[in-house]
Protein backbone atom coordinates (compact mmCIF):
# COMPACT_ATOMS: atom_id res chain seq x y z
CA UNK A 1 0.00 0.00 0.00
CA UNK A 2 2.61 2.67 0.90
CA UNK A 3 4.50 2.10 -2.03
CA UNK A 4 1.35 2.62 -4.70
CA UNK A 5 0.63 5.84 -2.58
CA UNK A 6 4.31 6.44 -3.28
CA UNK A 7 3.84 5.81 -7.03
CA UNK A 8 0.86 8.66 -6.90
CA UNK A 9 2.80 11.00 -5.38
CA UNK A 10 5.54 10.29 -7.88
CA UNK A 11 2.99 10.26 -11.07
CA UNK A 12 1.26 13.71 -9.71
CA UNK A 13 5.00 15.35 -8.87
CA UNK A 14 6.22 13.80 -12.73
CA UNK A 15 3.02 16.08 -14.14
CA UNK A 16 4.10 18.83 -12.28
CA UNK A 17 7.72 18.67 -12.76
CA UNK A 18 8.48 16.61 -15.79
CA UNK A 19 10.01 13.56 -13.96
CA UNK A 20 10.83 10.25 -15.97
CA UNK A 21 7.89 8.07 -14.34
CA UNK A 22 7.99 4.51 -14.01
CA UNK A 23 6.06 1.87 -16.62
CA UNK A 24 2.42 1.23 -15.31
CA UNK A 25 1.75 -2.26 -15.18
CA UNK A 26 -0.36 -4.11 -17.12
CA UNK A 27 -4.23 -4.09 -16.39
CA UNK A 28 -5.71 -6.54 -14.90
CA UNK A 29 -8.35 -8.70 -17.34
CA UNK A 30 -11.88 -8.68 -15.67
CA UNK A 31 -12.79 -11.72 -14.14
CA UNK A 32 -14.75 -14.13 -16.20
CA UNK A 33 -18.70 -14.00 -14.99
CA UNK A 34 -20.27 -17.01 -13.38
CA UNK A 35 -21.54 -19.97 -15.37
CA UNK A 36 -25.20 -19.39 -14.46
CA UNK A 37 -24.89 -15.73 -15.32
CA UNK A 38 -23.25 -16.59 -18.57
CA UNK A 39 -26.48 -18.30 -19.68
CA UNK A 40 -28.62 -16.15 -18.96
CA UNK A 41 -30.61 -13.82 -21.35
CA UNK A 42 -29.04 -9.93 -20.74
CA UNK A 43 -32.67 -7.79 -19.86
CA UNK A 44 -33.22 -4.81 -21.70
CA UNK A 45 -32.63 -1.67 -18.93
CA UNK A 46 -36.01 0.44 -19.24
CA UNK A 47 -34.58 4.23 -20.23
CA UNK A 48 -35.91 6.62 -17.26
CA UNK A 49 -38.11 8.85 -18.51
CA UNK A 50 -36.45 12.70 -17.39
CA UNK A 51 -38.76 14.22 -14.17
CA UNK A 52 -40.87 17.03 -15.87
CA UNK A 53 -40.67 20.20 -14.14
CA UNK A 54 -43.71 22.43 -13.00
CA UNK A 55 -43.20 25.85 -12.27
CA UNK A 56 -44.73 26.80 -8.93
CA UNK A 57 -44.87 30.73 -9.18
CA UNK A 58 -46.09 31.00 -5.61
CA UNK A 59 -47.63 35.25 -6.79
CA UNK A 60 -45.30 35.47 -9.07
CA UNK A 61 -44.78 35.38 -13.38
CA UNK A 62 -43.24 32.70 -14.91
CA UNK A 63 -39.83 34.48 -16.18
CA UNK A 64 -40.01 32.06 -19.02
CA UNK A 65 -43.59 33.10 -20.52
CA UNK A 66 -42.82 36.16 -23.03
CA UNK A 67 -44.90 38.92 -22.01
CA UNK A 68 -46.26 39.69 -25.02
CA UNK A 69 -48.26 36.65 -25.19
CA UNK A 70 -48.16 34.06 -28.50
CA UNK A 71 -51.51 35.60 -29.56
CA UNK A 72 -53.18 32.20 -29.64
CA UNK A 73 -55.12 32.50 -26.25
CA UNK A 74 -59.05 33.77 -26.89
CA UNK A 75 -58.92 37.58 -25.73
CA UNK A 76 -61.33 38.19 -23.16
CA UNK A 77 -64.13 40.27 -24.49
CA UNK A 78 -63.93 44.19 -22.72
CA UNK A 79 -67.27 44.95 -21.85
CA UNK A 80 -67.68 48.77 -22.51
CA UNK A 81 -70.39 50.53 -21.30
CA UNK A 82 -73.03 52.36 -22.69
CA UNK A 83 -73.29 55.95 -24.04
CA UNK A 84 -69.75 58.30 -22.77
CA UNK A 85 -69.20 55.55 -20.34
CA UNK A 86 -68.07 53.18 -23.09
CA UNK A 87 -66.10 55.71 -24.67
CA UNK A 88 -62.10 57.12 -23.95
CA UNK A 89 -61.21 60.72 -23.58
CA UNK A 90 -59.59 60.42 -27.49
CA UNK A 91 -62.84 59.52 -28.57
CA UNK A 92 -65.01 62.17 -27.60
CA UNK A 93 -65.30 65.56 -29.23
CA UNK A 94 -67.52 68.52 -27.20
CA UNK A 95 -70.01 69.78 -29.32
CA UNK A 96 -71.79 72.33 -27.21
CA UNK A 97 -71.80 73.06 -23.80
CA UNK A 98 -74.99 74.70 -22.29
CA UNK A 99 -76.54 75.82 -19.03
CA UNK A 100 -79.42 74.56 -16.90
CA UNK A 101 -80.59 74.86 -13.79
CA UNK A 102 -77.77 72.76 -11.80
CA UNK A 103 -74.81 74.70 -13.86
CA UNK A 104 -73.26 73.76 -17.61
CA UNK A 105 -74.10 70.23 -18.87
CA UNK A 106 -72.19 69.90 -22.40
CA UNK A 107 -72.43 67.54 -25.55
CA UNK A 108 -70.57 65.17 -27.03
CA UNK A 109 -70.28 62.56 -29.82
CA UNK A 110 -68.74 59.97 -29.82
CA UNK A 111 -66.92 57.75 -32.42
CA UNK A 112 -70.21 56.23 -33.55
CA UNK A 113 -71.46 59.69 -34.42
CA UNK A 114 -73.85 59.91 -31.83
CA UNK A 115 -74.62 62.87 -29.31
CA UNK A 116 -74.36 62.31 -25.38
CA UNK A 117 -75.63 64.92 -22.73
CA UNK A 118 -72.72 64.64 -19.71
CA UNK A 119 -72.55 66.39 -16.56
CA UNK A 120 -69.28 66.95 -14.23
CA UNK A 121 -68.74 63.73 -12.83
CA UNK A 122 -69.47 61.33 -15.21
CA UNK A 123 -67.18 58.51 -16.01
CA UNK A 124 -65.46 57.95 -19.07
CA UNK A 125 -63.71 55.01 -19.72
CA UNK A 126 -60.49 56.20 -19.37
CA UNK A 127 -61.72 59.09 -17.10
CA UNK A 128 -63.91 61.11 -15.09
CA UNK A 129 -65.58 64.81 -16.23
CA UNK A 130 -64.13 67.23 -13.49
CA UNK A 131 -65.68 70.42 -14.77
CA UNK A 132 -67.83 72.04 -17.15
CA UNK A 133 -66.45 75.13 -18.19
CA UNK A 134 -68.32 77.80 -21.30
CA UNK A 135 -65.18 76.71 -23.85
CA UNK A 136 -65.49 72.93 -23.24
CA UNK A 137 -64.60 69.79 -21.19
CA UNK A 138 -61.92 69.13 -17.92
CA UNK A 139 -61.02 65.46 -17.88
CA UNK A 140 -59.02 63.55 -15.70
CA UNK A 141 -57.89 60.99 -16.99
CA UNK A 142 -56.10 57.79 -16.03
CA UNK A 143 -52.68 56.79 -17.28
CA UNK A 144 -51.99 53.84 -18.45
CA UNK A 145 -48.31 53.62 -18.52
CA UNK A 146 -46.86 51.25 -15.66
CA UNK A 147 -43.07 53.48 -16.12
CA UNK A 148 -45.00 57.23 -15.70
CA UNK A 149 -44.51 58.42 -11.67
CA UNK A 150 -48.02 60.41 -13.11
CA UNK A 151 -51.29 58.28 -12.60
CA UNK A 152 -53.53 61.25 -13.53
CA UNK A 153 -53.66 63.89 -16.14
CA UNK A 154 -55.69 66.92 -16.29
CA UNK A 155 -56.69 66.77 -20.30
CA UNK A 156 -58.86 69.84 -21.59
CA UNK A 157 -61.53 69.15 -24.58
CA UNK A 158 -62.15 72.38 -26.26
CA UNK A 159 -65.60 73.28 -28.35
CA UNK A 160 -64.79 72.13 -31.72
CA UNK A 161 -64.73 75.19 -33.20
CA UNK A 162 -62.16 76.73 -30.34
CA UNK A 163 -60.01 73.56 -31.41
CA UNK A 164 -59.74 74.60 -34.99
CA UNK A 165 -58.51 77.80 -33.67
CA UNK A 166 -55.07 76.67 -32.61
Amino acid sequence: MHAAGLVVIVALAGALVDVPQAAAPPPQAAPAPPAAAANATPTPEKPVPPESYVYDPAGRRDPFVSLLGTGTEARQATKKGEGPAGMTVAEISVRGVMESRSGLIAMVQGPDKRTYIVHPGDKLLDGAIKSITPQGLVIEQAVNDPLSVVKQREVRKLLRGLEDVK
